[in-house]
């Protein structure tokens, strides 16, 4: 309870203000996110700003259900950003290597939705250039099969990589905006579940 209460002081005091007034955040299609959980929200990934852009979509009292998946390699680095990242993003950490049954990244995403909470991925695994058409990584779609009946959301992230480009640490302002798709059910094989999720931030990076 105690990190509930300090997330969302967090976001109504500094996430909400600083993505509206110094970033200067737009959304376009906002009335695409789901009112309930869980679902899975997919998006291009250029900047650490991406996450917290997705999340400030939110109602105060919903952020706290949903979790941005991570490579726990970096957001567990050491103890003090673990902690940062944890109380006040709630982040799901999965491991990229020496994975087991324990730390596998599906059974933890699984878990996840299976007790009702909502994920933020990025597909691509890493951050690219953020203008690309995004090459999504097959993990994503393993996860879908185990979950098939998941509505997933796509976002397309615009400029957020110029603001806080990979290697920098403070932000400049630029005017960025989050693109949103209506939720929808995927169906098929891995690859043909890639191809549709491709397909679905692609279209978004094409919207004007």
């Amino acid at each position: 309870m105690l990190r509930r209460i300090a997330q969302a002081l967090f976001f109504l005091a500094l996430v909400k203000p600083f993505m509206t007034l110094f970033i200067g955040l737009r959304v376009r299609g906002r009335q695409y996110l789901p009112d309930r959980d869980p679902f899975l929200l997919i998006a291009n990934h250029a900047s650490h700003l991406d996450t917290v852009a997705l999340l400030s979509l939110f109602p105060i009292s919903r952020v706290w259900r949903i979790r941005p998946v991570a490579a726990a390699d970096y957001f567990e680095r050491n103890a003090l950003v673990s902690r940062f990242t944890k109380t006040f993003f709630h982040i799901l950490p999965i491991a990229r290597a020496h994975i087991t049954r324990d730390n596998h990244p599906i059974i933890r995403m699984q878990a996840a939705i299976e007790a009702g909470e909502s994920l933020i991925l990025f597909p691509e695994g890493t951050r690219g250039s953020g203008q690309l058409p995004p090459s999504f990584q097959a993990g994503v779609a393993h996860l879908i099969e185990q979950v098939p009946d998941i509505p997933v959301v796509p976002a397309y992230l615009w400029n957020m990589g110029r603001s806080l480009p990979k290697g920098a640490y403070i932000p400049v302002p630029f005017f960025c905006e989050i693109r949103l798709g209506p939720p929808r059910f995927v169906r098929g094989n891995r690859r043909e579940i890639l191809q549709q999720l491709e397909s679905a931030v692609n279209e978004l990076r094409e919207v004007h």
